[in-house]
């Protein structure tokens, strides 16, 4: 058991910032009550190609989109734009301590499964309100998808070369970070409602979130009143600290203090410029970087990645290769650290995900329950938590209010 376990949510975020926070609170034992339409569930469902095979080569409609934020959960499939539907969605509601959701602001008080509804239902439930732009504003109403973020909120103005254009971030950074930050926001109100009896709304946007991740580039821009450019992969604070071409290839240099960049001059025979007062201090380095990093470059083009790895490492230079997925997965860390799981899937004997980063020593992640096929957890969920009858059970899903995989 999972220290959440005993924990209970109710999931009726989609896409990714929800999902993935409620895939981490089930991760660590809580159990998440995935609340999906009966006519295609939750959109990534059919986010693909690549699609879940089954072992006759048959594509299901499980997106490798949807597989990867979902595991862990129970899906219950309720249309609650039908009355009855939302009557089982409140009553499911009063039985659980958190809510996710992500409509837009105002979109579930017609079906009363707002925050003020099911405060007064449930006075200890913590409601999570994931949004585009929050709850207020003049975006308020605007849909928010993670790249028109990374657009409007700062980051593609500093992702990308510096001749190019901009550019978005290889995955949903937004969205990702987003649920982390739901995950970290409602555990913490579950703290104060178990001290005070008293539940609480978190009004979250994906915009807020955006803006606070610049860190240090938001700070460079307050403090120092400069509009931050486009790096490619160097850094605006730290020089050297950007991707090195090889005799083979490209491998990320990572020079983090004046100790670390004299031992890398002295590894690939340049001495001359650690003790050049232009680059003896890393500021010196970051305002002569025109005239430093093409030196480094001509020293490095020498030799393949592969030695330049194991000499700078060796030294305790930071650096790393730059790895496609295969090098990943296929490399000795991650087979270590185990990363790649398998567990059963009703589609696939051993469907492989990634694991959760975490490490719990006295209470570990367990990757037990695959990500559910829509519907799948329909019946026993409503008859565990509502004492619904087969009867009624039959009668609901022939009128289309729910849907029993």
């Amino acid at each position: 058991m999972g220290p959440l376990a005993g924990l209970r949510v109710l999931d009726l975020s989609r896409i990714l910032a929800g999902p993935w926070a409620t895939q981490l609170l089930a991760d660590l034992g809580a159990e998440v009550i995935k609340i999906e339409h009966p006519r295609g569930g939750d959109d990534t469902r059919r986010w693909g190609p690549p699609f879940l095979h089954d072992g006759a080569g048959n594509p299901s409609a499980e997106s490798a989109y949807y597989l990867a934020a979902n595991r862990g959960k129970r899906s219950v499939a309720i249309d609650f734009s039908k009355t009855e539907g939302a009557d089982l969605v409140r009553e499911l509601a009063r039985h659980c301590d958190l809510l996710v959701e992500n409509f837009r602001p105002g979109g579930l008080a017609r079906h009363r499964l707002d925050w003020p509804s099911l405060q007064s239902l449930n006075p200890r439930l913590v409601y999570c309100s994931i949004t585009g732009y929050g709850q207020h504003g003049p975006n308020a109403q605007r849909a928010g998808y993670d790249a028109a973020i990374q657009a409007e909120g700062g980051l593609m103005s500093l992702t990308g070369d510096a001749e190019g254009g901009p550019q978005k971030v290889g995955v949903a950074v937004v969205d990702l970070m987003t649920g982390m930050y739901a995950a970290t926001g409602m555990l913490a109100a579950l703290r104060h409602a178990e001290a005070t009896g008293e539940g609480q709304h978190i009004d979250l946007a994906l915009y807020d979130t955006q803006v606070a991740m610049l860190a240090n580039q938001a700070m460079n821009y307050l403090v120092g009143g400069q509009v931050p450019a486009r790096l490619g992969t160097a850094h605006p604070n730290i020089v050297p600290y950007q991707v090195m071409p090889a005799r083979n290839g490209h491998f990320m240099l990572a020079v983090g203090n004046d100790a670390q960049f004299a031992r890398l001059c002295a590894l690939v025979d340049r001495s001359a410029l650690a003790d050049d007062p232009r680059f003896a201090t890393n500021s010196g380095r970051v305002a002569h970087r025109q005239s430093l990093v093409p030196a480094l470059e001509a020293a490095f083009l020498v030799q393949p990645v592969e030695h330049w790895v194991t000499t700078l490492s060796a030294a305790g230079i930071p650096c790393a290769p730059v790895n496609g997925l295969d090098s990943v997965f296929a490399g000795p860390q991650a087979e270590a650290r185990e990363l790649r799981r398998e567990i059963p899937h009703p589609l696939h004997p051993a469907l492989p995900l990634v694991a959760n980063p975490l490490r719990l020593s006295a209470s570990p992640v367990e990757f037990t329950h695959a990500p559910p096929l829509l519907g799948a957890d329909t019946r026993e969920v409503l008859q565990l938590r509502l004492a619904l009858d087969d009867g009624t059970l039959e009668r609901l899903q022939e009128q289309g209010v729910i849907h029993a995989a």
